[in-house]
């Protein structure tokens, strides 16, 4: 396991307002314990991992990693994995858990809109709900696609905006409005929006609609599981006063009851999301 400190890159830095956007989003993410929800989300690693078809030897890049979920899933798979993300603390943790299974991964500093790799460095580049994030969506994809090789895959999951996730940003967004022209993070979980960002440097497209399971003791357990522990939510919170607090929590016990599937000893709640391979032109 290596672990390596950024370096200096030529790509033009985006324009002022989404600067400071990502600096908040930074904060967002370094706050709480991402990693206490993002061990579960591992499946959705493997699943990606099957789905862009890692193969040993391949050099792989995970970006937006967080915790390592598609990063581990590619190096248990015998690939060259380089975990970047732009929050330093989520790094550790991904460290933590490749050295617990003594996979050799490099983790770096990296921001997904400007990356510090040469074109066509890898083979593979994945993302699980991660570069959908990153407020300049065009640039985020060009990115991605420069520093695949030609006929090389990424391969991306993506939250929708009809699942679950989708309906929280929107509950969320209803007490605490996203910054003015922001583009809703769910885009990336549309069809249209990928053939959008990818079509013009990919020979292929290929989606597929997946769930992954949130699975909880109670609607109570998963609202405080993600308020103390789950970036967005935690600052959503923190940033409400009490009264608009309670409210926030009332609007979100309400959405996990209505999508519970697991009856009432327990919360399974279904999250719909989009299983993306590109392959680079």
């Amino acid at each position: 396991m290596l672990i390596q400190t950024p370096v200096r890159t030529s790509v033009t830095p985006p324009p002022s307002d989404l600067s400071a956007i990502k600096a908040r989003q930074q904060k967002t993410w370094a706050s709480g314990d991402f990693a206490v929800v993002g061990t579960t989300l591992q499946i959705v690693g493997e699943s990606l991992a099957e789905a862009v078809d890692v193969r040993a030897g391949e050099r792989v890049l995970d970006v937006a990693a967080g915790n390592g979920n598609a990063t581990l899933a590619a190096a248990r798979r015998f690939a060259e994995v380089t975990s970047t993300d732009y929050v330093p603390g989520l790094l550790d943790k991904g460290a933590l858990r490749a050295r617990a299974e003594s996979l050799p991964v490099i983790f770096q500093l990296a921001d997904v809109e400007a990356l510090p790799f040469e074109d066509g460095a890898f083979d593979v580049t994945l993302s699980t709900f991660g570069a959908m994030f990153a407020p300049d969506h065009y640039r985020t994809a060009q990115e991605l696609l420069r520093v695949t090789r030609p006929e090389g895959r990424i391969g991306l999951a993506n939250w929708t905006p009809e699942g679950f996730i989708g309906e929280l940003f929107r509950v969320v967004g209803k007490h605490l409005p996203p910054p003015a022209g922001l583009r809703s993070p769910a885009l990336w979980g549309t069809e249209p929006h990928l053939v959008e960002l990818f079509g013009p440097g990919a020979a292929d497209i290929r989606c597929q609609r997946r769930e992954f399971a949130f699975r909880y003791r109670s609607a109570a357990h998963w609202l405080d599981v993600f308020r103390r522990f789950y970036g967005p939510t935690h600052v959503a919170f923190a940033s409400l006063p009490e009264d608009r607090q309670e409210a926030l929590a009332v609007d979100i016990l309400a959405l996990l009851d209505r999508r519970n599937v697991g009856g009432t000893q327990s919360l399974v709640v279904p999250g719909e999301y989009l299983e993306v391979v590109v392959v680079r032109a």
